[in-house]
């Protein structure tokens, strides 16, 4: 390995070339190239800039793909970890910025994207360069600048799945002030402007995202409990969050960066979560849960669409970053940690921490994809890149099953994921890997029928349902996870 130390150009008089086509819709744009025969009239490149916005509409729009610098780390020396952290979270501000561009038709072929990887490639040298000064850097990180156009099936007009043109309003019940009533019945009901500028600019997910659950087969397989299993569990009541704590921060992966995860999270148990949370801040908190843990739980909000209304409409993490509409409150969380199939489990270590899932699965491809979709009554299917339509009667499950090895050193890692594994198919951990207790959140919500629904994501991610995502920062006292061992291993409901 080794140490890695606008203008627009005028178009020809001969030829009057469209060279882009942006539509605008669902928070992307799609690009489409043509060119106008020499000595062609305004009138003759109109006609082609309008058919070529057809072709793109029909097409579907696109989005930014960027390499994740982050995942790619492996070893980040503690010393250079601060610095490291603030550039990667910079990486991701550079492509919410470009996204926004994109999405508002400020996108220029051929030289937005070289500025993009300009910026990215400053910003990659100073990561490179904060690792030198400790510790050798990995090689190859200068080859993660460049980013590229991805194709969607997000289409203008685009803004969710279900019956779409209207607010849904269940039992009469309308939120006021774009607040949702409580346990998520109302949804604020949309103006004509607002339900023409929704469609205007599309925000994502696709229709395409959705799928009746009642249409999915059973799907879920578990390991079979062997001799030596542990088969209690142990349970942690944490609210739904009454007390509305909400912030776009991420403490793990981008500790000290305000509106470091371009999108809302949801906490439940520790009660002063931020991205400015220490471990002594954390071991210093109040929280929501009854018996004492101060774990901190999060995970992106969830949204009736419903043009913009909210709160937080202008505020990073929300508006500013393509997140709109009223976040729903959930009707239930569950906080459960269980044992392993084939043997007894050992104590999380404190400050433990843990993310299930991947929030830029749909750029980054689906091999972290963890967390899962169902409804209530059809919990035997589970949907990991669908948002479920769930029958009258029956709530929205979003699953998160955290990686339950864990590499007996470490309480994270340079990519917050090699220190833990999930079990195989069997149940088992990896060679040099001891079970823990498997953590399982289950958050229902009430989704009033027809409404349009959607996970908060960063911008160019489209609000897709495989983005969906779980954080997890350990922060039990030792009496009390040792507590939750016995209860897991003796085979016990605590």
């Amino acid at each position: 390995m080794s140490k890695k130390d606008h203008k627009r150009s005028r178009l020809p008089n001969k030829a009057i070339a469209v060279v882009t086509a942006l539509v605008l819709g669902a928070g992307g744009v799609a690009f489409v190239a043509a060119n106008a025969s020499a000595g062609g009239s305004r009138r003759d490149a109109a006609q082609t800039g309008q058919q070529a916005g057809q072709q793109a509409e029909q097409a579907g729009a696109s989005t930014i793909a960027c390499p994740d610098v982050g995942d790619r780390l492996r070893d980040v020396p503690q010393q250079a970890k601060p610095e490291v952290d603030q550039n990667l979270a910079e990486l991701d501000a550079q492509v919410a910025e470009s996204y926004k561009k994109l999405a508002a038709g400020q996108w220029e072929a051929g030289t937005s994207l070289g500025e993009l990887q300009q910026k990215r490639s400053g910003t990659i040298a100073k990561i490179d360069n904060a690792i030198a000064q400790v510790a050798q850097p990995p090689a190859g990180l200068d080859e993660l600048s460049a980013c590229a156009m991805k194709a969607t099936d997000v289409k203008p007009g685009d803004t969710g799945g279900g019956q779409q043109d209207a607010a849904a309003v269940q039992d009469g019940q309308v939120a006021q002030d774009g607040q949702a009533a409580q346990d998520g019945q109302g949804v604020a009901v949309q103006d004509q402007s607002g339900q023409a500028q929704n469609k205007k600019q599309g925000k994502g997910p696709s229709k395409a995202d959705f799928v009746d659950i009642t249409k999915v087969r059973p799907n879920v397989v578990k390991p079979r409990a062997r001799a030596g299993a542990s088969t209690g569990s142990f349970t942690s009541r944490c609210g739904r969050n009454e007390d509305k704590h909400l912030n776009p921060d991420n403490v793990i992966v981008a500790p000290g960066v305000s509106n470091g995860a371009h999108h809302m999270h949801d906490y439940v148990g520790n009660k002063t979560t931020d991205a400015f949370s220490t471990n002594d801040s954390l071991a210093a908190a109040g929280t929501t849960c009854t018996n004492g843990d101060q774990s901190a739980y999060y995970w992106p909000v969830l949204r009736v669409q419903n043009a913009g209304q909210g709160p937080d409409v202008n505020a990073p993490g929300g508006g500013q970053d393509a997140n709109v509409g009223t976040i729903l409150q959930p009707k239930s969380v569950t906080i459960r940690m269980d044992g392993s199939a084939v043997s007894k489990v050992t104590a999380m270590p404190r400050f433990l921490r843990i993310i299930t899932g991947d929030a830029k699965a749909f750029t980054n491809g689906t091999a972290n994809a963890n967390a899962s979709w169902s409804c209530t009554g059809f919990e035997n299917r589970q949907l990991k890149d669908k948002y479920p339509i769930c029958p009258q009667g029956s709530d929205v499950v979003r699953t998160f099953n955290f990686q339950s090895c864990w590499d007996g050193k470490n309480i994270d890692s340079a990519n917050h994921r090699t220190h833990v594994a999930f079990a195989d198919r069997n149940g088992a951990c990896a060679k040099g890997f001891k079970a823990i207790p498997a953590l399982v959140e289950r958050i229902t919500y009430s989704v009033p029928q027809g409404s349009r629904i959607a996970v908060d994501s960063f911008p160019e991610q489209l609000h897709k349902p495989v983005t969906d995502h779980g954080d997890f920062v350990e922060a039990m006292s030792d009496r009390l996870m040792r507590q939750a061992v016995n209860c897991v291993n003796s085979g016990r409901r605590c």
